[in-house]
């Protein structure tokens, strides 16, 4: 199935975001490390230092403008297409992290990127072609469905949960807990910032659609999910191996969007079973290039899940042997039975 013109502008500008986000989180990552040598304080147990490195401010300015050619890529092409391709900035992350970070990139990690790319490729090839949108209406509709309402309701109720149940007990040893809370608050921010996006491009059009309360409402919900991912998407680089926590919030980000688009705005109607299967395969092999991406870290992966360093010297051994030497002591003081049963949890990862 060939690609439309729009489609392959979303394509073009969802590589070039890959490559830009996939570069911040190094970025980012070094700047955290600076801030907490600096302070001592790390972002994972509550320091704001970070906001007064130089360092980190470039990375949250190269993942800016990778936002944005995201978010323009979504007003062009659907979720389906662009969401999956987030795994090329995972490769650009685990080379970077190569050289950066000194976490070895060993040859199944390798292999995992040639899947990444080759199932983005598929993605690609059988990407369904939208129906155009005329009006922020069309949009509104589709967001007020019983459907998709249900969803929303869903992901409201498990962030409450994750927020003020799971993460004072458990989110510095389980790696699930912030990107939980990113990943969904995730899927939310993806089909506002489409609705947002496709409303400004109507506009620029000359359909001005500024006019409607709707596109502002788009927006708050825009502005109050991307405050929330970039809150526990510091807290979770900050606290766990990088290595775990890109593919971990990848796998978790795009099932949750890909759902979600499905449901809003009927990505797979009007195609065949067979173009479904294909995307579905694709998907697959992408999820599972980014899992063997991070198969062979010089880490150990079981001690990531905890927030303490792998066994090698690397400088992810110095991070989080710190967070790993502070939850010890935390969990010593406290002998509460909720930090008990956190860490009988732990040992089924």
């Amino acid at each position: 199935m060939g690609l439309s013109k729009e489609n392959l502008k979303g394509l073009i500008l969802a590589l070039v975001s890959s490559g830009f986000i996939g570069a911040s989180f190094i970025i980012k990552k070094q700047g955290l490390r600076r801030a907490a040598a600096a302070s001592g304080v790390r972002a994972g147990v509550g320091g704001y230092y970070y906001l007064l490195e130089p360092l980190w401010w470039v990375g949250m300015i190269t993942m800016i403008v990778g936002e944005v050619a995201n978010f323009v890529a979504y007003a062009f092409a659907p979720a389906v297409l662009v969401t999956p391709l987030g795994a090329l900035s995972i490769i650009v992350s685990a080379v970077l992290a190569d050289f950066i970070l000194k976490e070895k990139l060993h040859n199944l990690g390798i292999l995992g990127c040639v899947m990444c790319i080759a199932g983005s490729i598929i993605i690609v090839i059988h990407a369904p072609k939208e129906q155009p949108i005329k009006s922020v209406l069309e949009i509104w509709n589709m967001a007020t469905q019983p459907a998709f309402l249900a969803y929303v309701g869903s992901v409201i109720v498990l962030v409450f949960i994750l927020v003020f149940h799971f993460a004072p007990r458990c989110g510095h040893t389980n790696v699930l807990v912030f990107t939980g809370i990113c990943s969904l608050m995730g899927s939310l921010s993806v089909m506002s910032v489409k609705a947002l996006g496709t409303s400004l491009k109507l506009t620029f059009e000359g359909k001005n659609q500024l006019i409607y309360p709707e596109t502002w409402f788009f927006m708050l919900v825009v502005a109050i999910c991307v405050i929330m991912q970039m809150n526990y998407l510091n807290k979770a680089l900050d606290t766990f191996n990088t290595a775990i926590v890109s593919p971990i919030y990848y796998v978790m980000f795009t099932t949750l969007t890909i759902l979600a688009s499905v449901i809003m705005f009927k990505d797979w109607d009007g195609q065949s079973g067979g173009t479904i299967v294909s995307e579905i395969c694709g998907f697959v092999v992408v999820l599972s290039g980014t899992v063997m991406l991070h198969a062979t870290k010089d880490f150990e992966r079981g001690h990531s899940f905890r927030g303490t360093g792998p066994s090698s010297p690397t400088l992810s051994t110095r991070l989080y042997t710190g967070n790993g030497d502070f939850l010890a002591k935390q969990d010593e003081e406290s002998g509460s039975p909720d930090s008990s049963v956190c860490s009988r949890r732990q040992e089924s990862y």
